[in-house]
């Protein structure tokens, strides 16, 4: 057999110490990045830490904007309230003005003669304008108050005086001096009335 055949064939082999050269390498290669600074748990940790702080940013960034937008609710409700308020109570002051007007035109359409042709005409025209202005009232929220039989209701009338009487309850108003008048649930002027009393019943006076 030729030798230098032989020689060609054979696999080569290995140095005994290949693999612990690899391993040896590898290791070297680990120490390296060590001695170059890089520790990977603490640089972890340090992402870990600022993605916590992150998320803490984002949840209390959260909380002021839904503090915020329920503010700007409240603020809403509270001017639209205020708008509705002054919307409803605006004319209180203009219509408690007019209501000596109205109780003129009462006093002159209860006190004018009916059956007198000389003034008919013109009792028509005082009648009729008080209507108007009842009308117009009531379209803005105005309500009469004339309690005549009701019960005595200290939070709408006003008892000007008391009178003793078998015919009703104690405490119910039997007469009506002058109206009252509410604007929009809102007491304008209480009605001025007569309550009856019965025995020692007694009736809160003040309206």
């Amino acid at each position: 057999m030729n030798q230098d055949n032989v020689d060609k064939n054979e696999p080569t082999q290995a140095p005994e110490n290949a693999v612990e050269e690899v391993v040896s390498g590898e290791v070297e290669l680990d120490q390296g990045a060590d001695e170059q600074g890089l520790d990977w748990k603490a640089y972890a940790d340090e992402l870990e830490a600022k993605l916590s702080a992150a998320e803490a940013t984002i949840e209390a960034q959260k909380d002021s904007v839904l503090r915020a937008k329920a503010d700007g609710e409240n603020a809403r409700r509270r001017a639209e309230q205020e708008i509705d308020k002054a919307r409803k109570f605006a004319l209180e002051k203009f219509a408690g003005e007019l209501l000596n007007v109205v109780d003129n035109l009462e006093r002159a359409t209860l006190a004018a003669d009916a059956e007198n042709e000389a003034v008919k005409s013109l009792l028509e025209g005082v009648e009729m304008t008080h209507k108007s202005f009842i009308s117009t009232f009531e379209k803005f929220g105005l309500e009469t108050l004339d309690p005549q039989g009701e019960a005595f209701n200290p939070e709408h009338h006003q008892a000007m005086s008391m009178q003793e009487s078998d015919e009703v309850a104690p405490n119910t108003v039997l007469a009506v001096m002058q109206k009252g008048y509410v604007l929009n649930g809102r007491l304008l002027r209480p009605a001025m009335v007569m309550v009856s009393r019965g025995g020692s019943n007694s009736v809160d006076t003040q309206a």
